[in-house]
């Protein structure tokens, strides 16, 4: 087997909510490092981001922080004009961050709509732009990550409704786009994750003991595996789809989800008992 299929040394990647308090990304940035790339780390949380650009040196890895809120186009332009200063390169960008009011459509208002629409879907179109172009120039192919959701798969009901939507359109954005430079290297895949026990899942449940008498009885009932998922589970996932290990892959929406959407709505991992 060839040994340098997960290789990423040399490799710039660009990993949006990639800072130490988060979930997916900083995971992610993590194993990324570990395989040998270099880091640009955009967090709104600076702190965050300062922390994972220490833990990615550890590896080796170069890496910078820079803050950056994804909604807005400005601050995109600048993330990657900071990335240019120091790597003049991108060989690899994960889109992470989302936001959602958790509202039932009737009385979700205007502002949180688009709030959601500009952090969880927009923002994907904003940093895959000012990637693509860069790939483009360079002409070396490379790799684009976007963290969807079993949530535009699937309806979860909830006041997920916005939510939803915007996960929806970001598979078939994740389609268009691999599509659509295919023949040009650069591959386009997402992972759509079940929920995940991030750190600021913990927090909520810590603040809410309830939530985890109502809520998680709920979660655990639709993943067979019978856990929550943990934000290294998507590291060997990420390090593959954005590696030379899947340099066929491309348009591919991979559920990392514990057999969530395997299950039909009336299934059971439990077998009737007489």
């Amino acid at each position: 087997m060839n040994n340098t299929l997960f290789n990423m040394t040399g490799k710039v990647a660009v990993v949006t909510g990639g800072g130490a308090n988060g979930g997916l990304g900083h995971a992610i940035a993590s194993a990324f490092a570990q395989f040998g790339a270099n880091l640009v780390i955009a967090d709104i949380d600076d702190n965050g981001a300062r922390k994972s650009v220490e833990e990615v040196q550890e590896y080796g890895s170069k890496a910078i922080a820079v803050h950056c809120d994804v909604s807005r186009p400005e601050e995109v332009e600048n993330l990657f004009a900071e990335s240019d200063k120091v790597f003049e390169k991108v060989d690899v960008l994960v889109n992470v961050p989302f936001w959602f009011p958790r509202q039932r459509p009737h009385e979700l208002s205007l502002e949180g709509w688009n709030k959601t629409l500009a952090i969880c879907l927009t923002s994907y179109f904003l940093c895959s732009q000012q990637a693509i172009r860069r790939m483009l120039k360079q002409g070396s192919g490379g790799a684009i990550l976007n963290i969807g959701s079993i949530a535009g798969a699937s309806s979860l009901g909830r006041g997920n409704f916005a939510y939803s939507c915007a996960k929806a359109a970001v598979h078939q954005m994740t389609k268009e786009l691999a599509l659509e430079y295919a023949s040009e290297g650069i591959r386009v895949n997402a992972i759509l994750p079940c929920q995940v026990l991030t750190p600021g899942l913990k927090n909520q449940l810590i603040a809410d003991p309830k939530l985890e008498e109502t809520a998680m009885p709920r979660f655990l009932a639709g993943i067979p595996i019978g856990r929550l998922l943990d934000p290294e589970d998507f590291m060997g996932v990420a390090v593959f789809l954005c590696s030379d290990a899947a340099r066929a892959v491309t348009g591919v929406l991979l559920p990392v989800d514990g057999g969530n959407l395997a299950m039909n709505a009336g299934g059971s991992i439990v077998w009737p008992k007489d």
